[in-house]
Parts: C-alpha cells; sequence; structure tokens
C-alpha cells in the first residue's frame, strides 16, 4: 500500500514536471539532475535524517519513495514528449489546434508508453527502497528481513530474511505484471504495432 501511495504521489509530481519543462531546455536540466541527485542519496542516511523531522512509520516513508520515484518519471515523461515527431505536431499546428491541445491530445498519447515505463521502473524501484523503510518502522516486509539479520545465528533468522526477500520479490513481479496489462489496455494499438 505504501508504494501504491508513493508511486501515486510522485507520478502527480512527476509527470506535471515533465509536461512543464520538456520544452524548456534550462528547467529540464536542472529538473532532471535535482531528481537525480535526490536519488544519489543512500536511503538508509535519508530515512534517518527524516526521523526527527518527520518521526516514524508511514510519512518519512511515504516521502522518501515519493522522491526517490521522481527520476524515472520525469526523464520518460521528457523523454517521450521530445521524441514525438515533429511533423506530426506540425500537422496538429496547421489544423488550428493549440498548443495545449496538442499536447494533451497528441504528444502525450504518443508518450504515453513511454512515460509508462518510467512509472514501471519507479515502481521497481519504490518496492526495494520500501524494504528499508523497516529502519524508520515502514510498513512493509522489511521488517521481516531486519528481523533475521537482528538475529543472526538464532534458528529461525535466515527464514525470517528469506521470508521477506522472497515476498518483496513477489510484489515486485506483480506491479511488473501490473504495469504490462495497463501499457496493453491504455496503449493505442497503433503506437504498439
Amino acid at each position: 500500500m505504501v508504494v501504491l501511495i508513493s508511486l501515486a504521489i510522485a507520478s502527480a509530481i512527476g509527470v506535471a514536471v515533465g509536461l512543464f519543462v520538456w520544452n524548456k531546455p534550462v528547467a529540464r536540466s536542472a529538473s532532471i539532475a535535482t531528481a537525480g541527485v535526490i536519488l544519489t542519496i543512500p536511503s538508509m542516511a535519508l530515512l534517518t535524517i527524516l526521523i526527527p523531522i518527520m518521526g516514524l512509520g508511514w510519512l518519512p516513508t511515504v516521502f522518501a519513495l515519493s522522491i526517490y520515484s521522481l527520476l524515472p518519471i520525469v526523464r520518460n515523461t521528457v523523454v517521450g514528449l521530445r521524441e514525438v515527431d515533429p511533423a506530426v505536431v506540425e500537422s496538429a499546428r496547421g489544423m488550428g489546434m493549440s498548443d495545449f491541445r496538442i499536447l494533451m491530445t497528441i504528444q502525450f498519447p504518443i508518450a504515453w508508453p513511454v512515460i509508462l515505463t518510467g512509472l514501471r521502473v519507479a515502481a521497481q524501484l519504490a518496492v526495494g527502497i520500501a524494504a528499508i523503510a523497516a529502519y524508520v518502522a515502514g510498513p512493509g516486509m522489511g521488517a521481516y528481513i531486519f528481523k533475521g539479520l537482528s538475529m543472526l545465528g538464532a534458528a529461525n533468522a535466515l527464514n525470517f530474511a528469506l521470508t521477506g526477500t522472497l515476498v518483496i520479490i513477489l510484489i515486485a513481479l506483480l506491479f511488473d505484471a501490473l504495469f504490462i496489462i495497463v501499457n496493453r489496455l491504455t496503449t493505442s494499438r497503433g503506437i504498439r504495432a
């Protein structure tokens, strides 16, 4: 659940930023660079920094997962929009369409498969980092991994760590399958072919 909430927040922010900066070179470079720098912050360090500010539990987890998910979403939104054939845009402009209408009815649908790939990567990233959020009492299967590690040498230590790891892998695979289905259902057949 925490991954879904974080992904929804990151998607809203990341796609909006991508739509705003895709054709502005300075803003585009700055937003992608900022999201890239955020992603380089070690997750354990960020979660530790967030404890005095946000406390323990869901809030720091959602915040961290949301900002870590921004880079693939912003970058793929920008790339998808920039890869739309300029001839298609010119044709729409020649038909009298406004820039906003071209963006929303022509460019965005054509860029959608690339944007969706960014969301798919962000989901996988969030699932993996969510395991570490157990460090700040975040929800998820990471608690089993940390419990197993804290009991090293005990009879069930390996069982706890493996259970948490395998369930996280299963969740990641389910998210991946979900995005494949969404891609098939929401991408125009003409673009897929």
